[in-house]
């Protein structure tokens, strides 16, 4: 019964929120509401997104994308779109105040439940684009709130798991953004060695 339970809670994760999955005695029934229809799955592929080989796992998945119950992964963003919402956030908080720009996450970064873990070289590479698009461009000029809220979007919207921290030192006082993903961060945590207590913690996921 615990592994019926969790093989449930795996499949939820990955068509959330597309679709909404309900128990059944014979497996499960995919509510898809946006094209009014509902999809039944047996057990023994329920069972397959927490037992399954990897192959068994991704011809599943590759099998629900295609039937429409979840969205394909989308591929990496292009340096410029990385430029252009790295901008964007900036003129956001510029305009409005970082505070409220925290409250708007959950529309540019929804929760999705099908977050995976992001692999260490994606994160790499989406630093890498971040703090090189920061460092030469005059509007955007490091800041560490704007690169932080970029980062947060863009990998939550890719359907990663990614956590947002606010952190503060009080000697001298400062505060300092970051997200964190893979074991890596977006800016770096501790800037020029100054290390910053988080004080606050964005997860959409609570995971």
């Amino acid at each position: 019964m615990a592994d019926h339970a969790e093989a449930l809670v795996a499949v939820r994760r990955f068509l959330s929120p597309s679709c909404r999955v309900v128990q059944m005695s014979g497996g499960a029934l995919i509510a898809d509401f946006r094209r009014a229809r509902f999809l039944g799955m047996t057990t023994a592929d329920v069972h397959t997104f927490v037992h399954g080989s990897a192959e068994e796992r991704a011809e599943l998945a590759d099998a629900l994308v295609r039937a429409g119950c979840a969205p394909a992964r989308r591929k990496e963003y292009a340096n410029a779109e990385i430029g252009l919402w790295l901008r964007g956030v900036r003129l956001l908080i510029a305009t409005v105040g970082f505070g409220r720009v925290l409250r708007f996450l959950s529309v540019a970064a929804p929760d999705y439940v099908r977050a995976e873990p992001p692999a260490a070289e994606e994160v790499a590479r989406l630093k890498r684009a971040v703090q090189s698009l920061a460092h030469t461009s005059w509007f955007v000029n490091d800041d560490c709130k704007a690169e932080a809220v970029t980062a947060f979007v863009l990998l939550r919207r890719s359907g990663l798991r990614a956590v947002l921290h606010v952190g503060m030192r009080e000697h001298p006082f400062a505060l300092h953004a970051w997200t964190s993903a893979a074991g890596l961060c977006i800016p770096d945590a501790d800037p020029r060695g100054h290390a910053f207590a988080p004080i606050l913690s964005i997860d959409p996921g609570g995971r």
